[in-house]
C-alpha cells in the first residue's frame, strides 16, 4: 500500500474510534472529554459523581457517674440525731439496737473491727469504737460507724459494697457501753485503717445526713 493510502486509511479508523467512543476509560467514566448540553456522542455515557459523606461517625459525650448516697441506718425514720459533736465534727445518731446499719454508697471496705476490747479502766481512744465498720466511697470519702451490736459475717476488708447494703447492726459496743445506744457516724478523708483521729470524723455529716434522709444525693465536700 502507498504512503498516502496508508496514511489515509490511518486516519479513518482514529476518525471511526473517536465517533464511536473509545473503551480505555474506566467504566461509568469518560475519560479526557467534555460533553456539552444536547451533544449526542454516539453512545451512551453515564457520569459518576462522588457526593460528600453527609453521615458523621457517632460522637459520644461523657456522662458523669454520680454516686448514690442513702441514710446510714435504716429505717431513718427511728433514728435521731441533732447538729454538732462534743470535740470534733461527728454525729451520734440514736436508734434502737438492731437498726440495720448500711453502706452510705458505692465503695470498698476500708475497716472492720468485730471484736469489743475497749476497757473503761484503760480507755484506750482506739477502741472506742467497739465493733465497727468503715467504708471508703467511689466518691473518695471515708464513711465509719461504730458502736455496733454486730457486723455481717459477709463484710472484709477489700471487699466491695453497694449503697444501701447491710454492714451489720447497730448497738452500744466501745464506750457507748451504759449510754444510749446509736451509732457513732463519721466523714473523712481516706488514710491508713489505723488512723483512729481522722476516722472518727473530721467533717460535719449533719447536713449530709439530713439530705440523705430526705432522699437528695449529696456527695460530702472534705476539707
Amino acid at each position: 500500500m502507498c504512503p498516502l493510502r496508508r496514511a489515509l486509511a490511518c486516519a479513518a479508523v482514529l476518525f471511526f474510534a473517536v465517533a464511536c467512543g473509545g473503551d480505555d476509560a474506566p467504566s461509568g467514566e469518560v475519560a479526557g472529554t467534555t460533553v456539552a448540553p444536547g451533544e449526542d456522542t454516539g453512545a451512551a455515557v453515564s457520569t459518576t459523581t462522588t457526593l460528600a459523606s453527609t453521615t458523621s461517625s457517632p460522637t459520644t459525650t461523657a456522662v458523669p457517674v454520680v454516686a448514690e448516697h442513702v441514710f446510714p441506718l435504716q429505717p431513718a425514720s427511728v433514728c435521731d440525731y441533732s447538729d454538732g459533736h462534743h470535740d470534733y465534727p461527728a454525729n451520734d445518731i440514736f436508734c434502737p439496737i438492731g437498726t440495720e446499719v448500711v453502706a452510705v454508697t458505692d465503695g470498698v471496705v476500708d475497716f472492720v473491727s468485730r471484736t469489743d476490747e475497749w476497757d473503761p479502766a484503760v480507755d484506750d481512744p482506739a477502741l472506742r469504737g467497739g465493733l465497727s465498720v468503715a467504708i471508703v466511697g467511689d466518691d473518695g470519702v471515708r464513711y465509719y460507724g461504730s458502736h455496733l451490736s454486730a457486723v455481717d459475717p459477709g463484710v472484709r476488708v477489700g471487699d466491695r459494697v453497694i449503697a444501701g447494703q447491710r454492714l451489720g447492726l447497730s448497738g452500744d459496743s466501745g464506750n457507748a457501753a451504759g449510754i444510749d445506744p446509736h451509732l457513732h457516724f463519721g466523714i473523712s478523708r481516706p488514710t491508713t485503717p489505723e488512723d483512729w483521729m481522722v476516722r472518727r470524723g473530721e467533717v460535719n455529716p449533719y447536713p449530709y445526713l439530713q439530705a440523705w434522709e430526705r432522699g437528695e444525693n449529696l456527695t460530702p465536700l472534705l476539707p
